[in-house]
């Protein structure tokens, strides 16, 4: 064609690929150039400029008045299949479970597809118990919010160390490619910025909250989901009126600005603070959650935007609970003289310390920081004789260190309250430890320098003859776990029914403490290999390695480990059994311990062995905290872990435990601990605060199950059964000219990738293809076959099976404007029917950045007319159901078609009066409806906290004119 025949109007080959577009405008540059707007067959705009040369290219698609019915059936059919597969979603409401390598669980199912996908936008919180699989729930969202044509652009935020398994997660079960992107990467790109060339990434959350360089060139993009895992980490609390957030607050603020949808994952959303769980919320929502906390009023309404059902809520398919049994023990021992009497003197030196501190005049933070130190120094005294020696050895050298080169200033640096929020979180905190240690002297004068000095030297040399002697009452108590004896009520867990030893895990808090007893279980057991180690210095290669030898080596017993390994490490299928050879003075460590083995899939019932000191102050505190609890255990069905959080709210625990070092050898004060204790663990409080765990009421029952087995049910009888995905496949990649070898039953090879599927692939999804495929299969039945290779599982999301979907549609998307016929032979009158695909759309008002409206929902409808003008709809796919005309049939038909009134525009207005009757206003009701729920209770919860403060300041002027 001509540059000039260039008009408003009309339709054009030649221009995109081999897609039939619509020109929507047209400016002329006299017979130099042109400038069009068009639209695809997708109805996506584009704007360009054409030259002669290209416009000759081009060719105008004759819009015949009526459609001609010529296409050829076979691949009319496989269009239209193609078609459908492309809007698979539309017809199969679950296919993201389908199209994955995954089996959900109820619980599963009920937060991606009842409380989530229905969110537009999506800004939620997913809080479910440890262990009950948010990470296959948040790659269900993902995959199906990009199935739906809702989401190019994720991003991933993690913990330290497990943005890896976050990638193998995604890949493995998924089939979703995801680039992480760290550090190195960031200086191999230089002037690029990664996280604009990549679609799909993940990103440690220390890492963008810490990196200046990072976080400004995260600044610079948008994204249409973020999820960040272990979301509680970014805190942020009030101190005196004012916010103090940690450098992970903030970047959860710049997360939430910079996506449209968001999902918060932790099990521990709630610190025991109101005001602080407020903050945190505000993350999401800053309309609904903006300001202080108040006391007194109502709990603002989260259940439109939060998930939380605990592990005894949880239910399998059949009904059953979801997770096994778990006890916990309590193993008391008493200090030996010696210990004793180095507990008695390092502890007068801690209080002494604090007494020192309360007494000068000195900054909060300062304080602070001191306490901390403190802390640290009296947990690694109760942790082992390796690591009190270490720690009195270290900070003995620093001080020394200080006064040879008298500097003053060093002993006043102290680490911000932001720094200190970060470090309560990190897995294994030796370093941040060092540093609270080597800051945190308050001596004034050199005198007193030296005079700490002395004390610490005589200190750490009666340490060093403890860690010497070999004595040691905790080790002794584990020895005897370890060697079945002593706890003799316990013994028959320790052993399997042939008399074995099973499988063990044991926490630590320090890493001195974890080489000292790697060393000892060695030399009991008499050889190396009994046992594995994972703390925080380790990479990811190295901690899979671990739990890979824990997990398939039946010589390794016992896997020791710091918190490094409190998170992201799964032991249920080695391990039941647990020791807290240190127990955590922040509650809900517990609970994310005891989740490596109580967590989906453990078919055992879960023992936990907690060791403590009865003859120190903190270990009297504790001592008295878990017999308490487990006096409640049956009475709670063992959740007690759960709620520990919940009793001792923020910090309590430690406070109390700190109080019992200061002051627990005066007797009232004992007492008073004591009281506190048991008043936080009152029985009827503990049944309210599990009833209240979840924040808010979210039963999950048998009910609830049976809705979820109905509702799956239902998802396999529309999804698009693998046999048709199959028949399309093969049929699809064959009439192209390429080779599909069939192997066994249900599997086929490829033995050369197609060049045109390589370079659509490498083009459109960024992904490089293997030279062939020597297994694929469409059904997840056929992935494993004994005795041969696994294959690779083709469906949608795929990019193999989507690229072939892309091409026969580009092939022959022009086939359904140009219609065809096919016989149905179950009709035996051979009524003739017009078969017709009605696609309609409910936009949102708003616009994107491109200028287009946001699609809020889309559907797809087949509608059939008989031949006196009666529309009904046809069913899913039913051209499949119908064969292609055969020629002798094909005169005798046409003769037919010649006398029915189906002219393309009496059916099109036919159709559309239909649509615009009937079917348009109970799609627009569905839509309208969940929005404006979604809309009320954000208006409602508004109003609420703007009337909230209005109170408030009300009542405070009342008081300030009194």
């Amino acid at each position: 064609m001509l540059l000039r025949e260039l008009t408003k109007g009309i339709k054009v080959k030649g221009l995109l690929s081999d897609q039939i577009v619509t020109i929507q405008d047209v400016q002329h540059y006299g017979e130099s150039a042109a400038a069009i707007t068009f639209v695809d067959e997708n109805g996506n705009p584009y704007h360009q400029l054409v030259y002669p040369d290209q416009a000759l290219q081009m060719s105008i698609v004759n819009q015949e008045k009526d459609w001609n019915f010529n296409a050829d059936g076979e691949r009319f059919r496989l269009v239209s299949e193609a078609y459908r597969i492309q809007m698979a979603h539309l017809f199969d409401p679950m296919l993201a479970i389908h199209s994955s390598l995954i089996d959900p669980l109820p619980h599963q199912i009920q937060a991606v597809y009842e409380k989530m996908l229905p969110k537009q936008p999506l800004r939620f919180l997913l809080a479910d118990d440890p262990g009950s699989g948010k990470t296959i729930m948040a790659g269900l969202l993902i995959k199906e919010l990009m199935l739906r044509g809702d989401v190019q652009r994720c991003l991933i935020c993690t913990p330290s160390n497990l943005d890896e398994q976050w990638q193998e997660e995604m890949a493995s079960k998924f089939q979703l490619s995801f680039d992480c992107i760290t550090s190195k990467t960031i200086k191999e790109k230089r002037l690029k910025n990664p996280f604009l060339e990549k679609d799909l990434v993940i990103c440690r959350i220390d890492f963008l909250s810490r990196n200046k360089e990072a976080k400004e060139l995260l600044e610079q993009t948008d994204w249409d989901l973020i999820i960040v895992d272990e979301a509680h980490k970014m805190s942020a609390s009030f101190y005196g009126g004012e916010i103090k957030a940690t450098k992970r607050y903030r970047l959860g603020e710049l997360l939430s600005r910079l996506t449209r949808h968001l999902l918060l994952m932790t099990a521990t959303p709630h610190n025991g603070k109101d005001e602080d769980f407020q903050l945190f919320l505000k993350l999401l929502d800053e309309d609904r959650f903006e300001g202080r906390f108040r006391d007194g009023v109502d709990r603002v309404e989260i259940s439109d935007i939060m998930h939380r059902l605990t592990k005894e809520q949880l239910l399998t398919f059949q009904g059953t609970p979801l997770f096994p049994e778990r006890r916990a023990y309590t193993v008391s021992y008493q200090l030996s003289p010696e210990e004793e009497e180095l507990y008695r003197e390092v502890t007068q030196y801690v209080r002494d310390q604090w007494n020192r501190v309360e007494r000068l005049q000195e900054d909060g933070r300062k304080k602070r920081n001191v306490g901390l130190a403190l802390t640290i120094l009296q947990r690694r005294l109760a942790s082992s004789p390796e690591a009190i020696y270490q720690s009195l050895y270290r900070r003995r050298l620093k001080l020394e260190k200080w006064l040879q080169e008298g500097k003053q200033s060093s002993r006043q640096k102290v680490l911000s309250d932001a720094e200190i929020s970060d470090w309560e979180e990190i897995e294994d905190s030796a370093v941040m430890e060092m540093k609270l240690l080597s800051s945190s002297s308050f001596a004034q004068t050199e005198h007193e320098l030296r005079e700490e000095i002395e004390v610490l030297k005589r200190l750490e040399r009666k340490a060093k003859r403890l860690r010497d002697s070999g004595r040691d009452r905790k080790w002794e108590e584990l020895s005897l776990l370890l060697q079945r004896e002593g706890q003799t009520d316990h013994a028959q867990y320790l052993v399997d029914s042939s008399g074995n030893p099973k499988k063990l895990v044991i926490f630590t808090e320090h890493r001195d403490t974890l080489n000292y007893l790697a060393k000892k279980i060695r030399t009991l057991f008499g050889r190396k290999e009994v046992l594995v180690t994972i703390d925080g210095q380790m990479n990811r290669e190295q901690r899979q390695k671990a739990q890979a030898l824990f997990n398939e080596d039946k010589n390794v017993l016992i896997l020791l480990a710091t918190d490094a390994a409190s998170e992201g490490i799964n032991l249920h299928r080695a391990a039941h059994l647990m020791v807290n050879y240190d127990l955590p003075w922040n509650p809900n460590r517990l609970e994310q311990r005891f989740g490596r083995i109580h967590r989906i899939g453990q078919k055992e019932v879960c023992h936990l062995w907690n060791l403590v000191a009865e003859n120190t102050r903190e270990g009297e505190v504790y001592l008295r905290l878990l017999t308490k609890l487990e006096a409640e255990r049956q009475a709670l069905n063992g959740a007690v872990f759960d709620i520990l959080g919940k009793v001792f709210q923020g910090n309590r625990l430690r406070d109390l435990l700190i109080e019992a070092v200061r002051y627990g050898d005066r007797e009232d004060v004992k007492q008073r601990l004591f009281q506190t204790v048991d008043a936080e663990l009152d029985h009827e409080k503990l049944r309210q605060l599990l009833s209240q765990h979840a924040l808010f009421h979210q039963p999950f029952d048998e009910a609830k199950v049976q809705e979820m087995r109905e509702r799956m049910e239902h998802a396999k009888i529309l999804r698009l059964q693998p046999n048709f995905v199959e028949s399309f496949f093969c049929q699809a990649f064959q009439s192209f000219g390429w080779t599909l070898r069939q192997r066994e039953s249900g599997r086929y090879e490829i033995r050369s990738i197609p060049n045109q599927i390589r370079k659509y692939c490498k083009n459109q999804f960024g992904v490089i293809l293997p030279n062939r495929y020597k297994r694929i299969c469409f059904d997840k039945r056929y992935l494993h076959v004994t005795g041969k290779p696994d294959a690779e599982y083709l469906c949608s999301g795929h990019p193999v099976f989507d690229a072939v979907v892309q091409l026969v549609l580009e092939r022959d998307r022009s086939l359904l404007e140009q219609g065809t016929i096919l016989v149905d032979e179950g009709d035996e009158q051979t009524t003739p029917r017009l078969l017709v695909y009605l696609e309609h759309e409910i936009v949102d008002e708003s616009t994107l950045p491109n200028g287009n409206r946001r699609v809020v929902s889309r559907q797809v409808d087949f509608l059939e007319i008989d031949e006196k003008g009666q529309i009904q709809r046809a069913g899913i796919a039913p051209y499949l159901d119908y064969r292609s005309i055969r020629a002798e049939e094909r005169e005798h038909i046409r003769f037919i078609l010649q006398r029915l009134p189906w002219s393309r525009e009496q059916v099109e207005q036919q159709v559309k009066q239909k649509a615009i009757e009937e079917i348009i206003p109970v799609h627009f009701k569905r839509v309208k409806s969940r929005r404006e729920e979604q809309i009320a209770k954000t208006r409602s919860a508004v109003k609420q906290r703007l009337q909230r403060e209005i109170n408030y300041w009300d009542h405070r002027v009342s008081e300030w004119k009194e």
